[in-house]
């Protein structure tokens, strides 16, 4: 508690809104970048109704596009955050990574992710699927 009881303000207010949702893409996205690998883009969505969306998308120094789905969960029940990503959403994920890749000038090697949110806890899992 801050003086005369009450909480201290926010360092922003842009920060006190963030989502754990949000909270757990910005700690993938300081790990990536920890590990000397660049953005490319975040939230990366197909246009229309039905499409799907990319949490991160990095290039590792070596040049693999890494397609990265980052999922929190406080709790570990129902699979906890990895038992999040189910068919259908593997399915959007590869229909949006084909969608950005068809707007490239090339092919470039590449890989699905997966980050994992436990509570502290960040789970990074390489190669977790793939488009098949």
């Amino acid at each position: 508690m801050g003086f005369l009881g009450k909480k201290p303000p926010p360092k922003t207010l842009a920060a006190a809104q963030r989502t754990p949702g949000q909270l757990a893409e910005d700690a993938a996205l300081q790990h990536a970048q920890a590990r000397g690998w660049r953005l490319i883009a975040r939230n990366y969505r197909t246009p229309g109704r039905g499409g799907g969306e990319i949490d991160l998308i990095l290039r590792t120094g070596d040049g693999v596009v890494v397609f990265v789905e980052v999922r929190s969960r406080s709790l570990q029940d129902y699979g906890g955050a990895g038992g999040s990503i189910d068919a259908t959403k593997r399915r959007r994920i590869v229909l949006a990574a084909r969608h950005w890749l068809a707007r490239q000038p090339s092919l470039p090697r590449c890989r699905f992710d997966a980050v994992l949110v436990q509570g502290m806890q960040l789970q990074w899992l390489e190669a977790a699927f793939d488009a098949e």
